[in-house]
């Protein structure tokens, strides 16, 4: 019953093997929920793959080692004993007990990193409008400095226009000042003045008159 003994210790070590991997493999699945860190870029994810093939590895070892011995178990040349029949039942025990754990924690592992990248995805979809948003506003003031700049060049030169303007009517005022000056101060300017006015007034009037007795000579010739 050699083969019998050493199936027996190879899956006594294959199952304290896969019980040690599967605690480290299960402690990072809780180090992954904990963090709620970018997988990624921690390389959560490389770990998480690189112990899961190892633990799929032993449990596949283990499957064939117990295959193994329930094969020398059902030869009728060698019929094991009723303690090697126990043996060999809590072995196929243990390995079923081991597939359903390592099932249940590759799924709490899988929905650990989903929740990790998704919360993950989130914080980057929320930085990125932070991003955009902040892009959006420093735009936007750019464009309202630009307006005040534009709006501050306007009424400089509305300013500067009222000045010229004040300074002009300044010198209007100056230059009508002179002149009323210079004609006050020459001797009877103001009498040819007045006399030129007078003159003409009177041409106006004669015209006035002469252009009123063509109109009335007009309308009487075309009268007849």
């Amino acid at each position: 019953m050699a083969d019998y003994e050493s199936l027996h210790r190879q899956c006594r070590t294959l199952e304290s093997l896969f019980d040690t991997k599967l605690t480290s493999y299960s402690r990072l699945a809780s180090t992954i929920t904990r963090n709620q860190d970018d997988v990624e870029a921690g390389g959560s994810r490389e770990r998480w793959k690189d112990v899961e093939g190892e633990v799929e590895d032993l449990l596949e070892k283990l499957r064939e080692t117990n295959d193994e011995l329930l094969a020398l178990s059902n030869n009728p040349d060698t019929p094991p004993s009723q303690s090697m029949s126990r043996a060999i039942q809590r072995h196929s025990e243990v390995y079923q007990d081991y597939a359903k754990e390592l099932r249940r924690t590759k799924t709490n592992v899988q929905h650990a990193l989903d929740k990790v990248n998704l919360l993950s995805g989130v914080r980057n979809d929320i930085e990125a409008y932070k991003s955009s948003a902040g892009d959006s506003l420093l735009a936007e003031r750019g464009r309202i400095d630009s307006s005040h700049s534009m709006t501050d060049q306007i009424l400089d030169q509305a300013y500067e226009t009222r000045a010229e303007f004040s300074r002009q009517s300044m010198s209007l005022a100056s230059i009508n000042t002179r002149m009323t000056g210079v004609i006050g101060s020459i001797p009877g300017i103001n009498n040819l003045l007045s006399m030129i006015k007078s003159r003409r007034r009177r041409d106006s009037i004669i015209l006035g008159i002469l252009i009123g007795g063509c109109l009335l000579l007009l309308i009487s010739y075309m009268s007849r």
